[in-house]
C-alpha cells in the first residue's frame, strides 16, 4: 500500500518539487556543498544542472554566463572571454569550484574550475 501512496503524493507535487527531489537524489552523494549553503568568500565546490547560458559582455569582454541549480538554489558561474565551452550545454550536468560573491543579489562565482558529468 506504501507504493500506492508515494504515487499519488508525486503525481500531486508540483513539477518544482520533483525536479529538486531528482537533483537532490542526483547529487547527495558526492561531497558538495549544496548551493543554499553556498558561503561568500569561501573555497566552494558545487554540482548541479546546467539552467540557463547566456553570452553578456562585461566591460566590452565576452563573458559566457551559466547558471547550475541543485534544486536547493542557483549559483551563477561566469567564464570570462569566452563565448562558449565544449560540452557545456542546457541540462548538463557540471562540478564548480571557486569562491562565490554576491552580485546583484546572486551568487556568482568568476571563472571556476569545473567538471562535466557524464549522464
Amino acid at each position: 500500500m506504501m507504493g500506492l501512496r508515494d504515487l499519488a503524493n508525486r503525481l500531486k507535487a508540483k513539477p518544482e518539487e520533483l525536479d529538486a527531489e531528482r537533483l537532490h537524489d542526483r547529487f547527495g552523494g558526492m561531497d558538495l556543498t549544496p548551493i543554499d549553503q553556498l558561503e561568500c568568500r569561501t573555497p566552494s565546490r558545487v554540482g548541479g544542472e546546467v539552467k540557463r547560458i547566456r553570452v553578456a559582455p562585461r566591460k566590452g569582454i565576452p563573458a559566457l554566463e551559466m547558471v547550475l541549480t541543485d534544486g536547493t538554489a542557483d549559483v551563477v558561474a561566469v567564464f570570462t572571454g569566452r563565448r562558449h565551452i565544449a560540452g557545456i550545454e542546457h541540462g548538463r550536468a557540471v562540478i564548480i569550484e571557486g569562491i562565490a560573491r554576491e552580485e546583484r543579489g546572486r551568487k556568482v562565482m568568476l571563472n571556476p574550475a569545473y567538471t562535466l558529468i557524464s549522464s
